[in-house]
């Protein structure tokens, strides 16, 4: 016990210096380059974070030991049973919740989708993921990260924890999760999922396939510049309606976005017509504060076949971010609903 004691006393000496330092003008003090957050880290908090993330190896291993990951930013050393995960790479907490581990701390982004309600119930919110201060509190022994992320957050949070970078959409679902349960010693409970996900798909393509036949669908978004049309990996169901069940696109559609393997195309008010499809899937886009008026109450919007024959269905603006596991089974149902009804 009176070891223990000691541990949590030095762990919050160790916060508060680091917050002392990061809230000083310090004229003694030499910043490093600045982080993804916008803060600068001087040499003094890259010492207290070197020495926090000891602190923390110490108290948070696994007598399982470790493993030699080879992530998006380089060799890392991890735990080989994880158990306070920090995920900061948005697209991927429903991985890890599909392979049964709770995050510790997850950014506002992700509390806000729908499809995870009842799965992150107390989970420590943590804004924009950029404080290295609040993630430092939660004590991670595992922290994953987008590999785009600026290099110098990403060597920040390497002296908080083991920082995993994941290149988005580099591996297709079932791939990236087989990926995640080889690498936190979960790779049974991926399996189970995929097993699952492909009895739903069985039972619920024909179905899908007999009442759109031929006819083709759009994912299409209004933002602050036009209109997106999506394909067939960058969510908002286009995993579902390309992927799984090899639903058409319009022709140009399927050029630009799907063919192209972007994923996604911009395009005008004016050429909208030509890559509407005769089932369209849409919503606001999330990302700006656009006016999704300026289409939706437009003429050439009105005019669109499927607008006329009620086959639009509106995605949750929040919610269409995310492709991961547990969104793609609340989407999968919504997908199929709208088709079939």
């Amino acid at each position: 016990m009176r070891n223990h004691q000691v541990r949590r006393f030095g762990y919050a000496m160790i916060i508060i210096l680091l917050l002392g330092m990061l809230s000083a003008c310090g004229k003694n003090t030499v910043a490093d380059p600045v982080s993804s957050s916008g803060s600068d880290v001087s040499a003094g908090n890259v010492a207290n974070l070197e020495s926090a993330n000891s602190a923390n190896s110490s108290n948070n291993a696994d007598h399982t030991g470790t493993i030699t990951y080879e992530a998006a930013n380089g060799e890392v050393e991890i735990p080989r049973n994880p158990q306070r995960v920090v995920v900061l790479a948005d697209s991927y907490v429903g991985y890890f919740l599909a392979l049964g581990i709770e995050p510790v701390g997850v950014s506002q982004h992700v509390l806000s989708n729908p499809y995870f309600k009842g799965h992150l119930d107390g989970i420590e919110n943590l804004g924009d993921g950029k404080s290295v201060e609040k993630i430092l509190e939660l004590q991670p022994d595992l922290i994953i990260e987008f590999a785009a992320a600026d290099t110098a957050h990403i060597d920040n949070l390497s002296k908080i924890a083991p920082t995993v970078g994941v290149e988005y959409g580099k591996l297709p679902l079932r791939e990236q999760l087989l990926e995640f349960g080889k690498m936190i010693g979960k790779e049974d409970e991926a399996k189970k999922w995929i097993s699952k996900w492909e009895q739903l798909i069985a039972d619920n393509e024909p179905k899908v396939k007999a009442a759109v036949g031929d006819q083709t669908i759009s994912i299409l978004q209004p933002y602050s510049k036009g209109i997106y049309a999506f394909g067939h990996n960058y969510a908002r169901g286009g995993e579902i309606i390309y992927g799984e069940f090899q639903l058409k696109a319009p022709e140009l559609l399927q050029k630009e976005a799907i063919d192209s393997g972007t994923g996604w195309a911009s395009i005008s008010l004016e050429v909208l017509p030509e890559y509407a499809g005769d089932f369209i899937f849409t919503s606001p886009w999330s990302g700006d504060d656009a006016n999704p008026d300026v289409v939706f109450e437009s003429t050439i919007w009105k005019d669109l076949p499927a607008v006329k024959n009620n086959r639009v269905f509106p995605l949750d603006a929040a919610g269409s971010y995310f492709n991961d596991p547990i969104s793609l089974e609340a989407q999968l149902e919504f997908i199929v609903e709208s088709l079939t009804q």
